[in-house]
């Protein structure tokens, strides 16, 4: 283990170790408010019976599995000791696994940790995804126990990265369920492998998916179906698990690490301006990475190591000082900024015109509407995006373009350079044959050598007066798409992509207004999308400061 710490500390650019000498405490017992047991493991320098003590709470495995090696392991050896525990219901710890209602035990087990002999004051927490979600579970309520927090890739709340615009988020939510559902079993990273790459695909066309479970874990799986059956946010199952309303009470200093290609981005940054409004003591940084990119993993535990270093050991040499970092891609290089978004942006709006033309220019009066077929039984593919498992976020979408059923607005080639960094918004008139229908939108940056390259999207799901028609059945729908930082170079083109779905990575909408849980019928849909004076349909930027 000391030379696999040693290859992971170099990969991943991690300051000189104190030590190499840890010892691991295997099985340590938290009992719960409730008497359940769960397991933790403890990682300490020896000598380093008083170091700052950090947790991490984990439904992946402790001292055997990637958490307790780039955990539990590299910390231990930079100064802390670390607590590894397993959440309830995993890897030996008791009860049933209960994804994401992390509270009630996370309290308990700060409060188990607080009476240990070897646990000082103040407390740190870090951890990606899974284990960044734990953190703001306890965090508003943990009082004085927490001395710093540094959750990556995460957010206070999942559901929205669920129900991504009020469709299932599908490869996401299917991925995570069978990689839960088989890692403890014997070979079990044999079986993800495999299962991932040879049964997911088939499993993502199958109907209905409140079942899937059966599919991809070979049995039912109680959790899966809550998830699958309570969709609304305010259903008991999404409520006890959303505790993006206790941001703001927050007073730990916080580290947030994000990707522009992350499936929690818009979350996170709304996170990031709750703790900026508060007057919490916080640093973003948000680089080209989707959810399992190497480069996120690497900047994250960097990041919060001097983070924690900084609140908990005194030590601020880890520090940029600067409250926000991003990526700026096409520029391919990093900004040092003051907030986010920066200060002096200004928005800019191009409207789809006829004809497949993007431009500032409203469109004219009375231009006819396009038309394109969007049929669930052979549903638009997704193409590029953000997913759990992206190997690529960004790809050519010109395979994409040249189908049917998307539309497609390009502009003239950009006489300047042109940044967006900010928010990115859309608003579609949009009229459907059928009540129940999806709007999917996004923004390409078009090379001069043809590639239509992906910088941002987002879906909405429809529902009968939601959002309401007008007096000719045709419906305003406004999308907030994944924020960005993207340089338009000079030369390039921007393209406006809009559709019906992207599946796998949205389920697809079965045109019905069946729960999504047990829909088999698909129904097509004919879709309109209108682009006149009257109607005016557009993309807004939001420009950096010249």
């Amino acid at each position: 283990m000391t030379l696999l710490s040693e290859i992971a500390g170099r990969s991943l650019r991690l300051p000189a170790p104190r030590t190499r000498d840890v010892v691991v405490e295997h099985g340590l017992r938290a009992t719960m408010d409730d008497g359940v047991v769960l397991l933790a493991d403890r990682y300490v320098a020896r000598g380093g019976e008083r170091d700052p003590v950090v947790l991490v709470r984990s439904p992946y495995g402790r001292s055997r599995s990637w958490v307790g090696l780039f955990y539990g392991r590299l910390l231990a050896e930079r100064g802390f000791q670390v607590v590894v525990q397993s959440v309830r219901g995993t890897f030996g710890s008791g009860g049933a696994f209960a994804p994401f209602d992390e509270r009630a035990d996370g309290l308990a087990t700060l409060r188990w940790l607080r009476e240990q002999p070897w646990c000082g004051e103040r407390i740190g927490m870090i951890g990606s995804s899974y284990m960044g979600l734990v953190q703001w579970a306890v965090a508003a309520e943990s009082g004085d126990a927490l001395g710093a927090l540094a959750p990556s890739i995460t957010a206070s709340q999942f559901h929205s990265q669920a129900y991504g615009g009020g469709s299932i988020s599908l490869e996401t939510a299917l991925s995570w369920t069978m990689i839960i559902a088989a890692q403890e079993r014997r070979l079990g990273s044999l079986r993800l492998l495999f299962g991932l790459r040879r049964r997911l695909p088939r499993t993502l066309d199958e109907l209905p998916l409140g079942t899937l479970d059966h599919a991809i874990a070979g049995r039912e799986l109680p959790w899966f179906r809550e998830w699958f059956e309570q969709t609304a946010p305010d259903e008991p199952y999404w409520s006890a698990r959303d505790y993006s309303a206790d941001v703001a009470r927050v007073r730990a200093p916080v580290h947030l690490v994000g990707g522009w290609h992350d499936i929690f981005l818009p979350w996170l940054l709304a996170d990031h301006a709750a703790l900026v409004a508060a007057g919490v003591e916080t640093q973003l940084v948000v680089g080209p990475w989707a959810h399992t990119s190497t480069g996120m993993l690497a900047t994250s535990l960097r990041e919060g190591l001097g983070w924690l270093r900084a609140h908990l050991l005194g030590d601020r040499r880890m520090l940029s000082g600067v409250p926000v970092r991003v990526w700026v891609s096409g520029e391919e290089g990093w900004r040092d900024l003051d907030r986010w978004p920066p200060a002096g942006t200004r928005p800019w709006t191009l409207h789809l015109h006829p004809g497949g033309r993007l431009a500032e220019a409203p469109p004219p009066a009375g231009a006819a509407p396009d038309r394109y077929r969007y049929d669930p039984a052979q549903p638009t593919p997704a193409l590029g995006g953000p997913v759990l498992l992206a190997r690529q976020p960004v790809v050519d979408n010109r395979p994409l373009e040249a189908r049917d059923d998307v539309l497609v607005y390009t502009s003239d080639p950009l006489e300047r350079d042109v940044v967006a960094m900010g928010p990115v918004g859309a608003t579609i008139h949009l009229r459907s044959t059928r009540e129940h229908t999806d709007a999917f939108v996004r923004v390409c940056d078009v090379l001069p050598s043809g590639p239509s390259l992906n910088v941002c999207d987002a879906l909405v799901r429809l529902q009968p007066g939601a959002p309401a028609p007008d007096a000719d059945g045709v419906r305003r729908v406004e999308l907030a798409l994944w924020p960005t930082a993207h340089r338009f170079r000079r030369g390039h083109r921007i393209r406006v992509q809009v559709s019906s779905g992207a599946h796998p990575r949205y389920a697809r909408n079965p045109g019905t207004g069946e729960p999504p849980a047990t829909a088999r019928t698909l129904v097509a849909a004919d879709q309109e999308v209108f682009h006149d004076a009257d109607r005016p349909s557009a993309v807004t930027l939001t420009l950096a400061p010249r």
